[in-house]
């Protein structure tokens, strides 16, 4: 079976895993895995939405490697270049999901400084190997 998995980290929590199920964070917004206080740190804040992504997606049998889309909401356009950065560290061999990087004003919350919504894809059969698409197939040839 193909999951689709959504998942807005940070300033909501809710993930619906192929219509069957919801999974909700006990996170906080603004607190780290180990209940630290990452208010106002962007850089803390970024390593914590993927890490719970990555334990989302594991736990669904996949990786962040089947995030196939990502909107990634930033307070300040200042962030932008240190996020792209840090970004390959989650995302190895430039196999980068699609992306949207928008800065908004502000966060319902006070502290967020970022808010990720991801898309992952788990359980299809298509691969490099086994290319889905009329594209893919043809390149294969």
């Amino acid at each position: 079976m193909t999951r689709i998995l959504t998942r807005t980290l940070l300033a909501a929590v809710s993930l619906p895993i192929a219509a069957t199920a919801a999974e909700y964070m006990d996170k906080t917004a603004t607190r780290d895995n180990d209940n630290r206080d990452i208010a106002n740190n962007f850089e803390a804040q970024v390593k914590q939405v993927f890490s719970q992504i990555d334990q989302i997606m594991k736990r669904a049998g996949g990786s962040l490697a089947n995030i196939v889309s990502v909107t990634v909401f930033i307070k300040e356009s200042r962030y932008g270049d240190r996020f792209v950065e840090m970004r390959k560290d989650y995302f190895h061999n430039g196999n980068y999901p699609g992306s949207a990087l928008v800065t908004v004003t502000n966060f319902a919350r006070p502290g967020i400084e970022i808010e990720i919504q991801a898309v992952g894809v788990v359980g299809d059969r298509c691969s490099s190997d086994n290319p889905c698409s009329a594209e893919g197939q043809a390149k294969k040839k």
